[in-house]
C-alpha cells in the first residue's frame, strides 16, 4: 500500500539543550502512532479536543499522544481509527496485505478524506456518471426486440392479441436485425429449404416498414392462425411444394404483421453479461 512519507528528521539546532554541555541537541524522533494521530486529525479538520471527547479522553491525552509524552492505550485503538476513519495499518504506517493501491490512489483517497459531506456526494455522484459512461463504451451495440414463444401459432383470434404474447429478446445489432423489430419461431417444414423448423427469423412490422413487395417473405395471421409464407398477388406461397398456394375469397381476414428479414443467428443473441451493461445505461427498457 503507497503511503505519505513523513519526515521525522530535525535540524541540528533544535531548542533541546543538553544541560551537561550547554549544546543544542537534536529532537527526538517522535513514534510513528504520535505522529499518524496528528495528521490524520488535522486531514478531517478535527481540534484535539473534539478526538478526545468523541474517544473518551481528556484533551491534554491527546496533546500528549501528538507530541510523544504517552502513547494511546491499546484499547482505544480502535475507537481512535473509528472516529479519524482509518485502519490500524494506516495509523500505525504499516502496509495492509489485502489492500494494494499505487501512490495516486492513495493521495485520492487523502484528498477525498479532506472533503467535506456534501463535496463528498458530488465526487460519488460523478464516479457513478463516470463509471455509466465507461460501461456504456465497453458495451457492444444491442437492440431489444419482442420474441414471440409460439412459433407463429394458431388460436391467437384478434391480430392485437399477440402482442401480449412477447418477451425481450437481445441480440447484437448488424446491419439485418437493426431493422427488425421481433423474433418468431418457424412452426413446420412449409419454407425448407430457406427455413427450416425451429428456425428464429426476423420480423420488420409493419406499418413500422415499407409495405410488402410481390414475392418478399411475410408473417401472417390468417383467421385464427399465423404463417410464415412468400406474398404474391394470388395468395401465399410456401417454398415446400408439397404445399398449396392459399387463396383467399370474400370476407376473409388476412393480417401482415411484418417483412422477414431472414434468420437470427442464435450466436448473436447477446451474452448475459452484456445485456446486464445495456440496461445499465437503458434503465428505461427494463
Amino acid at each position: 500500500m503507497a503511503r505519505r512519507t513523513f519526515d521525522r528528521s530535525t535540524s541540528g539546532e533544535g531548542n533541546v539543550i543538553d544541560m551537561k554541555t550547554g549544546k543544542p541537541v537534536e529532537r527526538p524522533t517522535l513514534p510513528v502512532i504520535c505522529e499518524r494521530i496528528r495528521y490524520y486529525r488535522e486531514l478531517v479538520g478535527m481540534e484535539q479536543k473534539e478526538l478526545a471527547r468523541r474517544i473518551g479522553v481528556t484533551g491534554n491525552s491527546v496533546s500528549n499522544w501528538e507530541n510523544g509524552r504517552a502513547r494511546p492505550d491499546i484499547n482505544l485503538l480502535p475507537e481512535i481509527c473509528r472516529v479519524l476513519d482509518v485502519t490500524l495499518y494506516e495509523l500505525f504506517d504499516m502496509d495492509d496485505p489485502t489492500i494494494t493501491l499505487t501512490a495516486g490512489e492513495q493521495m485520492h483517497i487523502d484528498s477525498y478524506r479532506q472533503l467535506t459531506k456534501g463535496h463528498r456526494f458530488a465526487v460519488d455522484r460523478l464516479t457513478d456518471d463516470l463509471i455509466s459512461v465507461q460501461i456504456a463504451e465497453s458495451c457492444p451495440d444491442i437492440s431489444q426486440l419482442q420474441f414471440f414463444e409460439k412459433s407463429l401459432a394458431a388460436g391467437i383470434g384478434d391480430p392485437t392479441e399477440f402482442e401480449e404474447e412477447s418477451i425481450p429478446i437481445f441480440v447484437y445489432t448488424d446491419r439485418i436485425n437493426v431493422r427488425a423489430n421481433c423474433v418468431f419461431t418457424v412452426n413446420g417444414d412449409s419454407m425448407e429449404p430457406a427455413y427450416h423448423n425451429g428456425d428464429m427469423v426476423l420480423v420488420e412490422r409493419i406499418p413500422d416498414g415499407p409495405d410488402l413487395d410481390e414475392g418478399e417473405t411475410g408473417a401472417f395471421i390468417v383467421g385464427n392462425e399465423t404463417y410464415i409464407k412468400d406474398f404474391y398477388e394470388d395468395g401465399l406461397h410456401s417454398l415446400n411444394p408439397k404445399y398449396p398456394v392459399m387463396t383467399f375469397h370474400g370476407e376473409e381476414a388476412v393480417y401482415l404483421i411484418g417483412r422477414v428479414l431472414g434468420k437470427l443467428d442464435p450466436s448473436a443473441i447477446a451474452a448475459e453479461t452484456d445485456v446486464e451493461k445495456y440496461m445499465a445505461i437503458h434503465p428505461e427498457e427494463s
